[in-house]
């Protein structure tokens, strides 16, 4: 036989159950050759061979176990471990460790030189277990994708300087970066990675008369980080223009600009930045773009069962329109981005317009609105419909001439994602009638309506039983029939979290337009009866899925008073 042994091993073990014909060993080895990739691999993707009955075969033949990794823990994967060298190298992952042996995921069980470099370079004895190849990929990607962010804390503020934009900088910016000003870089560096580190959405830097301040948003909630001296207010605003790519000069008028910080090979972080001239200097406000968040998948945005059934069901749809609602803040863009990463396939051409753009999304034609240039949503829009699209996503209806161009599109083989600012659901289809949308085209095009909240996560390490009696439970508005088994939680606060919340989780009102809720637009009802219908057809309302959360302990229901009404 030509070829490697091993390699020809695994094929001698794979033609026993014939899987592969022994008169195709010798080609299938020729064939690998000079093949920069595993050899299951090669199997799997050039072959067409079934990884998991590959598996099958050889944990028979090589008597090691099989483990199925697509619902492996990877958090059990200690740090000290997650040597992306060595697991690339090998397409081998350690798993975890039991007392002194590393138990290893390798679909390749001839390959016994990765257990010796494994356990050279960790000091521990090797175990290995068998697994899929297509498991094994994913579940490396996975790893070495949350190694990446775990870099971040490992990150120098120092070394951060070196990551940000390279912009070829003019006489002036040197002025502003010079070795007088290095310290207020370090610190910038410094403010930028904490933010990071704690999971801030924004970040503030505040002049006053008497006082500078910095403020991070976290979970929604504002916190002051730091007060440094307010003679230096001028010169952290001329740095973070600079990083920015904004006129340093220009201070009589708001300016906007982005950063853009590379943390390792694989993990960036954008800064949306905006400056705003006010009484005692320019305020500066930067959102953090990750685009991480839009990449989470709908099963960790907190929708219930029934309602990702109508999002989906919705997203399937070849035309139509999904309304997102919701204050500024509530989580649109990632319901709206999560929705097209579903969608995003080679078969479909897709086109958004939007004001600003958030986060890239490859595979997908982005416009950034500019109105000064009279790039505007509808211009936009009408140059989509004109191009093919199969589905478009408008960032946001703002008026009349929008909305018609949107439903137009809806209502003629399109699929249209977009989002408007309102309260509930109910309230959004008496908002495009006022902007003037006939009922009729309301009641004909729009699919669904998704209104969201955001809530704070109650910290699992430190939260604590809530005891309310059942008259309290009732006048909160829980089911009356389920008052004896409610179990409610509060925030306490820990190390871990921040006063007793870490992450946030959205609470939803999903609504499918029904004949009924039609008939009641095109007769001209208000949003009062249109919610009215909503709750006859069993639609959760907003604060409805609020206490929902509040009774599986996910949110307190503090919390769930805060961003719901009632």
């Amino acid at each position: 036989m030509k070829g490697n042994h091993q390699q020809s091993s695994v094929l001698v073990a794979l033609s026993k159950e014939h899987l592969v014909p022994v008169s195709s060993i010798d080609d299938i080895c020729a064939g690998y050759l000079g093949k920069n990739k595993p050899f299951i691999r090669y199997l799997v993707e050039d072959k067409n061979f079934n990884g998991k009955k590959i598996a099958e075969v050889l944990s028979y033949n090589y008597g090691y176990p099989l483990i199925q990794l697509e619902n492996f823990d990877t958090s059990l994967v200690p740090e000290g471990v997650r040597n992306e060298g060595l697991i690339t190298k090998h397409n081998a992952l350690p798993l975890f460790l039991r007392g002194k042996v590393l138990f290893v995921a390798m679909s390749d069980p001839t390959n016994l030189d990765a257990l010796e470099e494994i356990q050279f370079n960790t000091g521990f004895s090797t175990e290995l277990v068998l697994a899929d190849e297509q498991g094994l990929h994913s579940c490396i990607e996975k790893v070495l994708e949350e190694s990446d962010a775990l870099d971040i804390s490992d990150i120098d503020s120092e070394e951060l300087s070196d990551l940000d934009v390279h912009e070829e900088k003019k006489e002036e910016d040197r002025a502003i970066d010079g070795e007088d000003d290095a310290p207020i870089v370090v610190f910038i560096n410094k403010i930028l990675l904490d933010a990071i580190k704690k999971g801030a959405s924004d970040l503030h830097f505040e002049p006053y008369e008497n006082i500078f301040r910095i403020r991070f948003r976290i979970d929604g909630i504002l916190a002051e980080i730091a007060h440094p001296p307010v003679s230096l207010a001028s010169r952290m605003a001329a740095r973070l223009k600079v990083m920015s790519k904004l006129d340093i000069a220009e201070r009589r008028v708001p300016q906007d600009g982005r950063i853009k910080l590379a943390l390792s090979k694989k993990k960036s972080i954008d800064f949306r930045v905006s400056t705003l001239p006010t009484m005692w200097g320019e305020k500066i406000v930067m959102r953090i773009l990750d685009s991480s968040s839009a990449m989470l998948g709908i099963n960790m945005l907190g929708y219930e069962l029934d309602q990702k059934k109508i999002y989906t069901d919705a997203l399937e749809q070849p035309q139509g329109m999904i309304l997102v609602t919701g204050p500024t803040g509530s989580g649109k863009t990632v319901s709206l981005y999560t929705g097209l990463n579903i969608l995003n396939t080679a078969e479909r051409n897709i086109s958004t317009a939007e004001d600003p753009i958030e986060i890239n999304l490859e595979g997908i034609n982005q416009v950034q609105i500019n109105n000064r240039a009279g790039l505007t949503f509808p211009t936009a829009l009408r140059s989509f419909l004109r191009q093919d699209p199969d589905i478009v996503m408008v960032g946001e209806i703002r008026d009349l001439e929008t909305a018609e161009i949107a439903i137009k599109a809806a209502q003629t083989g399109h699929l249209v994602l977009s989002t408007l600012h309102t309260n509930s659901a109910a309230e959004t289809l008496t908002r495009l009638l006022n902007m003037g949308v006939p009922a009729y085209n309301v009641a004909s095009s729009v699919s669904i309506i998704i209104a969201q909240r955001l809530a704070r996560r109650l910290c699992p390490h430190c939260k604590e039983h809530e005891l309310l009696s059942e008259l309290q439970l009732a006048e909160q508005g829980f089911p009356t029939d389920k008052l004896s088994e409610i179990q409610l939680f509060k925030a306490v606060g820990c190390e871990q979290c921040t006063k007793g919340y870490k992450g946030r989780v959205g609470i939803y009102e999903v609504i499918k337009i029904s004949n009924e809720i039609s008939s009641i637009i095109m007769q001209g009802g208000n949003s009062l009866d249109i919610a009215n219908q909503c709750q006859k057809e069993g639609y959760r309302n907003l604060r409805q899925s609020g206490l929902l959360k509040a009774m599986t302990g996910i949110t307190s229901l503090n919390e769930v008073n805060r961003v719901t009404s009632g």
